[in-house]
């Protein structure tokens, strides 16, 4: 038993100075290693500062196009077989009120050589315009085409005006039988002064829903005329008296309604008023009711309110008066309808 308790006390002492010695060893490595690094350190940060260029580069050509498809702040710039791209605008009164709309991805003319088989039918449906809005780009007398012609395809059915001095937006508008407004809202259309809507000869205007005619006519725009507090098919009634100036286009999916004696503006249903106040371009001075039941109404271009945030408001309770504020040509209010932030067609609702 003393021989093996004296194995023991040996074999201890025996692996304790293996591992003294082995830990003397490494350091000693260790320092020397340490100290080449620092010494070449220079050299050697040079060649891992260009290897993470690389990667960040490699890594935003790869990962940048999911990235840009998969986010929620960047627009969509995929094309669809209908030319159209998917946006997010974002309103900057109520966040809960961001819209969502499918709008056309082409803004300027652009040149199409007709192919065979060709008509101006199936090209005017291509791109989603009139056959007349073709004709009047092209100053064509009659349908013919044949393969090979260059045609002027414009962004939008309407007219496109190359300015001249002495017009405005009025004279152009009377011109081509709509309304001032119906140019003002076109995005695509520039202006020398945002608020007063000059325009510069030689630029291009585009006319939304204009028509070239031989003779002066009437405005065709004028399409009909409503009386406050009509109700609609779900529940919405009338919100002003007056003409209705432009139906929903998708730039413009809102109602304008017109009337030169400044009538009331009512609530189009109960609801909670989120928002009452004044800019000096937009909407101009305007309110947006809550109807609490996913419904959002809003009325622009007021000359006053009566109304503040946070107020209950009764169907067909006054809110403001009709006006000409903010991205206006006259008299008239912009009507809207809103579920879940998503602008919607009056018509369904105001029939």
């Amino acid at each position: 038993m003393n021989d093996f308790r004296l194995f023991l006390v040996f074999l201890r002492d025996y692996f304790v100075s293996k591992a003294v010695e082995t830990g003397k060893s490494f350091e000693a490595v260790k320092d020397i290693i340490v100290a080449f690094l620092i010494v070449k350190r220079g050299k050697y940060s040079s060649s891992f500062l260009s290897s993470t260029v690389l990667l960040i580069v490699a890594a935003v050509l790869i990962g940048g196009p999911i990235i840009a498809e998969n986010s929620p702040f960047i627009g969509s710039v995929e094309q669809t077989g209908n030319n159209q791209i998917s946006v997010i605008s974002y309103n900057p009164y109520e966040s809960n009120l961001s819209t969502v709309v499918s709008v056309k991805s082409r803004y300027q003319i652009d040149d199409y050589s007709v192919r065979g088989g060709d008509t101006l039918d199936t090209i005017a449906k291509r791109f989603n315009v009139s056959v007349n809005t073709i004709k009047w780009a092209n100053d064509l007398k009659n349908d013919m085409i044949k393969p090979g012609d260059v045609l002027k395809i414009p962004p939008v059915t309407g007219v496109v005006h190359k300015v001249v001095s002495g017009d405005t937006v009025y004279s152009i508008a009377k011109k081509y039988g709509v309304t001032a407004q119906n140019i003002v809202n076109y995005v695509w259309n520039d202006f020398a002064d945002q608020d007063t809507f000059s325009l510069t000869p030689g630029q291009i205007v585009y006319v939304p829903d204009g028509e070239i005619k031989p003779a002066p006519v009437l405005n065709t725009k004028f399409i009909s005329t409503i009386q406050v507090g009509a109700r609609g098919s779900s529940n919405f009634i009338w919100p002003t008296s007056g003409v209705i100036t432009q139906n929903p286009v998708w730039y413009h999916m809102a109602l304008d309604i017109a009337n030169p004696t400044n009538p009331a503006v009512v609530a189009a249903d109960m609801g909670t008023v989120t928002y009452a106040g004044c800019i000096n371009w937009g909407y101009g001075c305007h309110v947006i009711v809550d109807h609490g039941n996913g419904y959002q109404t809003l009325y622009g271009h007021l000359s006053r309110y009566n109304v503040e945030a946070g107020d209950s408001v009764n169907q067909g309770g006054q809110i403001g008066i009709m006006g000409s504020t903010g991205r206006s040509t006259g008299t008239h209010l912009h009507f809207e309808i809103r579920s879940g932030g998503t602008l919607l067609n009056p018509w369904e609702f105001l029939k």
